[in-house]
């Protein structure tokens, strides 16, 4: 199984997984948004299989610093283009693992994902 995770490499929470992933000896590729950034394909494909609600980080200072207009009226065309131009908007870390995505990091989950 080939493991990618996606992220913003000086994000706290991709840190602490990545720290998780190598101190349980997980092999995985990593894709900066910052650097490679992310396709609207990938991107769509992802809102139809978890949600746009689930990827979008409304939690987070970009999102926040929007307009009001801004943050209204979202769907799933407005979600994508959000985070197409903002990738730091998507929730961190998309983990891909081939036949489905894990979005966000716990220590726990990612335990009982490879056990």
């Amino acid at each position: 199984m080939t493991i990618t995770m996606y992220g913003i490499k000086n994000c706290d929470t991709i840190a602490r997984a990545r720290k998780w992933l190598e101190s349980n000896s997980v092999d995985y590729g990593f894709h900066d948004y910052k650097t490679a950034g992310i396709d609207r394909a990938r991107l769509a494909a992802w809102v139809e299989e978890l949600g746009w609600e689930t990827l979008l980080n409304r939690a987070g200072t970009t999102f926040r610093k929007l307009t009001e207009s801004d943050r209204q009226n979202i769907g799933p065309d407005k979600a994508i283009a959000l985070m197409l131009a903002q990738p730091s908007m998507i929730k961190r870390p998309v983990l891909d693992l081939g036949d489905r995505r894990i979005v966000g990091f716990k220590s726990g989950n990612y335990e009982a994902l490879f056990a």
